[in-house]
């Protein structure tokens, strides 16, 4: 399998390759601004599914800030949170 299309499955389910959000940050196959997007897909798709509301220590929460983590470690001209744009 390329990397690409690698890539694209995780993007397209990555509680099928990753244990936690965190596991993302760690790969290395990938740079920042991919662990971004795959976190952000991974992000939308609880949203939209409403997985992990409600809960205090949610798995959404730790999707989030396993996107704000990697988020920091990119350049200002990098991939935007959708959310904190204005």
């Amino acid at each position: 399998m390329t990397k690409r299309k690698l890539f694209e499955e995780i993007k397209h389910n990555p509680q099928r390759y990753y244990r936690a959000p965190s596991d993302v940050n760690r790969d290395r196959r990938f740079s920042d601004e991919e662990r971004f997007e795959i976190l952000a897909a991974w992000e939308h798709g609880m949203r939209t599914t409403g997985e992990g509301e409600g809960e205090e220590d949610s798995r959404l929460r730790q999707v989030v800030e396993a996107k704000a983590e990697v988020q920091k470690r990119m350049p200002l001209h990098g991939p935007r949170d959708e959310t904190t744009r204005h």
